[in-house]
C-alpha cells in the first residue's frame, strides 16, 4: 500500500501543470543560465472516471459531471498554463523585456447533438465569452514610449593578448626600425539601470605592455584605471511610471489571466451541465417513446384479434401496423440521438475522448432527472443587475485592461518630451613598471613609478591621478510628429475602450433582464407542456374506452396514441429547455461557479474533493 500511494504520489507530481526549476551545475551560480522544463502534458484521466464505471455503464450524476470537467476536460488544462505564462511574462518585464502575448482564448464547450427546444431567443440564449457581444479578452500589450532599460545587472569581462609589429621612418623617437609591442588588456565591467531613470557604470581596466624600444622610462609597464559614470534621465524617460510601466501592465495581466481561467471554468462547466441535462432529457424521451411503441404493438395485437373475430375491417390493421412503424421509427431516432449525445459528453469529460474502447464502449446512465421547481423566486431585477456587473467576468477584465491602457499611456506621453540627460564621470589611473637605464638617465623622475601591480593599485586606491567629468546631453526633435500621433492614437483608443465598456455594461443589463424573461418563458412553456401532456393522456384513455364498446374508430386512437407521444417529447423538451434557461440565468449573474459549489482552487489544482450524488 505506501509503495502504491508513493508510486501515484510521484505520478501526481510528474503530471502536475508547473514550471520545474533548472538543476545541477554550481547551484545558485549557474542556475541563471540553465534551462527549466515544463513536464510533459499528461493525457491520464482522473481516478474519479474510473471509479463511476460498473458493469459497463458510467453512472454520473451532475456534481460528478461538474467534477470530472473540472479534473480532466482539455480546455480547462489549457488555461491552467496561462497563470505560468503570465508569471514568466512578468518576470521578463521585472528584467526590462518587453511584454510578450502567449496564451490562447477561453475556448466555447461543445454543444449537444440537438438543439430542439433549445430558444437561443430568451430562454437558451448565450452569456459569456462571444455571447450577446459581451467580450471576454486577454490582457494589454503595447510597446509604445521610450524604451524601457533592462532591469538585470550586467557583469562583462574582456581580454586580450597582442602582438604588433610597427615598422618606423624615424628611429630617433623609438630607436628601432622596428617597435615591437606586447601587451595584455583586461577589463572588467558592471553595469546597472534603476526604474527611475538612473544608469551607473563601473569599469576597471588594466593593461601590461612591453616594448622593445630603448627610449621609454618604464619597459615593461602596466597602466590602469577605476573609472565610474552616472547618467540619469530628467525628461524623457524618467520616473518609475514610464520605466515600470510593462511591469504594472504584466501585474495587471496576471489579474486577466486568473479571470479567463475562471471564464474558462464558468464556460465549460455551463457547457457540460447543458450536455447532461440534454442526456437526461433524451433518456426520459427514449423511455416515451419505447413507451408508445408497446402502446403501438398491444394496439396492433388487438385489432388483429378484432379482425379475426369480424368486429374490425382489415384496413385498421395497416393503420396500427402504420403506427407501430412510426413508433419504432422515433424509437430510433431517439436511441441514435442519445448515443450520440453520449459521445459528445464522453469526450468533454475524459482527455483522449472517446479514444479509449474501455470508454468508447461505455454507456452513461444519468443519476438525476429532470425537475422543474414549483416556482421561481427573483430578486428585483436591478439587484440582479447591479450583482452581475460585479460579478461577471468580462467586465471585471475590460475594467483592468483600461487600468493598463492608462497605464501605458504615461509612458506614452512620456515620449513627448525631449530627451535630458546629465552624466557625472570620476576615472582614477595608475601606472606603474620597471625603471629603465634610459629612465635613470633622464634623472630618476620615473623612480616615484616603478613597482609591481601593488603599486598600481595603491596609485588607483590613493586617487593619486584622478580625473573628473560632468555634462548634460540635450535632444529635441523638431516638430515630434510621430510621439503627438502615437499619444493622441492611444488617447482615442482608451476612449473606444470607456465606450465598449458602457456597451458592455448595457449588454450585461439586457442579458440579466432575457435571462430572468427566459426564464419564466420557459416555466411557462413546461407548464403548457405539462398540461397539454396531461389532457392528451385524458383524451387518450377516454378515447380507449370508448373504443372498447365501439364508440369510436380505430384512426382516432392511433391519433391519440400519436399525440400523446409527442406531447411525451415537447413535455421533455421543455423540462431540458427550462433547466438551460437555468444555465443561462446563472451566467447572466456570473453566479455559475456558486450555484454549482465550485472551488476555483480546485479547478486550479484539477483534484476535486466532491462527493457523487444528485445535483443539489
Amino acid at each position: 500500500m505506501c509503495a502504491c500511494l508513493l508510486i501515484a504520489s510521484a505520478a501526481r507530481a510528474q503530471t502536475a501543470v508547473r514550471i520545474d526549476p533548472a538543476t545541477g551545475g554550481l547551484g545558485w551560480l549557474t542556475r541563471p543560465y540553465k534551462a527549466r522544463s515544463v513536464p510533459p502534458i499528461s493525457m491520464a484521466n482522473s481516478s474519479r472516471l474510473e471509479s463511476l464505471i460498473r458493469s459497463g455503464n458510467l453512472y454520473i450524476s451532475a456534481q460528478d459531471v461538474v467534477a470530472l470537467a473540472l479534473e480532466n476536460n482539455i480546455d480547462i488544462e489549457v488555461q491552467r498554463y496561462g497563470a505560468l505564462l503570465a508569471r514568466e511574462i512578468l518576470k521578463r518585464a521585472q528584467g526590462g523585456g518587453i511584454l510578450r502575448s502567449v496564451g490562447l482564448g477561453v475556448a466555447q464547450g461543445p454543444q449537444s447533438v440537438s438543439l430542439t427546444g433549445v430558444s437561443v431567443n430568451g430562454s437558451g440564449s448565450t452569456v459569456g465569452t462571444g455571447g450577446n457581444g459581451v467580450n471576454s479578452s486577454g490582457g494589454i500589450l503595447t510597446q509604445l514610449g521610450p524604451t524601457i532599460p533592462s532591469l538585470d545587472p550586467t557583469f562583462t569581462y574582456f581580454a586580450q593578448f597582442q602582438h604588433a609589429t610597427s615598422p618606423q621612418s624615424n628611429t630617433i623617437l623609438t630607436g628601432t626600425t622596428a617597435f615591437l609591442q606586447d601587451s595584455r588588456t583586461y577589463q572588467a565591467q558592471y553595469i546597472q539601470n534603476w526604474v527611475f531613470g538612473l544608469t551607473a557604470q563601473v569599469t576597471y581596466a588594466s593593461q601590461h605592455t612591453r616594448v622593445n624600444s630603448q627610449f621609454f622610462n618604464l619597459n615593461p609597464y602596466t597602466t590602469g584605471d577605476v573609472d565610474v559614470q552616472i547618467t540619469q534621465n530628467l525628461l524623457q524617460g524618467f520616473g518609475s511610471a514610464v520605466n515600470g510601466r510593462n511591469i504594472r501592465v504584466q501585474k495587471n495581466n496576471l489579474k486577466v489571466t486568473d479571470l479567463q481561467f475562471k471564464q474558462q471554468v464558468i464556460t465549460t462547466v455551463s457547457s457540460v451541465l447543458n450536455l447532461y441535462w440534454d442526456l437526461v432529457s433524451f433518456h426520459q424521451d427514449l423511455e416515451a417513446r419505447k413507451q408508445a411503441l408497446e402502446t403501438a404493438k398491444k394496439l396492433l395485437e388487438d385489432n388483429r384479434k378484432q379482425v379475426s373475430l369480424g368486429s374490425l375491417a382489415e384496413i385498421e390493421i395497416v393503420r396500427a401496423e402504420s403506427q407501430l412503424y412510426a413508433s419504432q421509427q422515433d424509437l430510433t431516432i431517439s436511441e441514435t440521438n442519445l448515443l450520440q449525445q453520449e459521445l459528445v459528453l464522453k469526450n468533454a469529460l475524459s482527455r483522449s475522448g472517446v479514444a479509449s474502447s474501455s470508454l468508447a464502449n461505455v454507456h452513461i446512465v444519468p443519476l438525476d432527472h429532470l425537475v422543474v421547481p414549483d416556482k421561481d423566486e427573483f430578486k428585483p431585477v436591478d439587484d440582479l443587475v447591479g450583482a452581475a456587473l460585479e460579478r461577471r467576468v468580462e467586465i471585471q477584465q475590460a475594467r483592468i485592461n483600461l487600468e493598463s491602457n492608462h497605464l501605458n499611456l504615461v509612458g506614452i506621453k512620456n515620449s513627448l518630451k525631449p530627451t535630458l540627460q546629465v552624466f557625472a564621470e570620476a576615472a582614477n589611473n595608475g601606472l606603474t613598471g620597471q625603471l629603465t637605464p634610459f629612465g635613470v638617465a633622464q634623472g630618476g623622475g620615473a623612480a616615484g613609478l616603478a613597482g609591481g601591480y601593488g603599486t598600481l593599485v595603491s596609485q588607483i586606491a590613493r586617487r593619486d591621478f584622478p580625473n573628473y567629468s560632468a555634462g548634460f546631453s540635450l535632444n529635441i526633435p523638431l516638430r515630434n510628429r510621430a510621439a503627438q500621433s502615437d499619444y493622441v492614437t492611444s488617447l482615442i483608443e482608451i476612449r473606444q475602450n470607456e465606450l465598449n465598456l458602457q456597451k458592455n455594461e448595457n449588454q450585461v443589463r439586457v442579458d440579466v433582464h432575457s435571462a430572468v424573461i427566459g426564464l419564466q418563458q420557459a416555466r411557462v412553456r413546461y407548464d403548457a407542456a405539462v398540461k397539454a401532456r396531461v389532457l392528451q393522456q385524458q383524451t387518450l384513455d377516454a378515447d380507449q374506452r370508448k373504443y372498447a364498446l365501439g364508440a369510436t374508430t380505430v384512426y382516432q386512437v392511433v391519433q391519440d396514441q400519436r399525440d400523446l407521444a409527442n406531447a411525451e417529447s415537447s413535455e421533455m423538451q421543455a423540462m431540458a429547455n427550462y433547466s438551460h434557461a437555468k444555465i443561462t440565468f446563472d451566467q447572466a449573474l456570473g453566479t455559475t461557479l456558486e450555484v454549482n459549489h465550485v472551488s476555483l482552487d480546485e479547478a486550479k489544482s484539477g483534484k476535486v474533493a466532491m462527493n457523487s450524488g444528485k445535483a443539489q
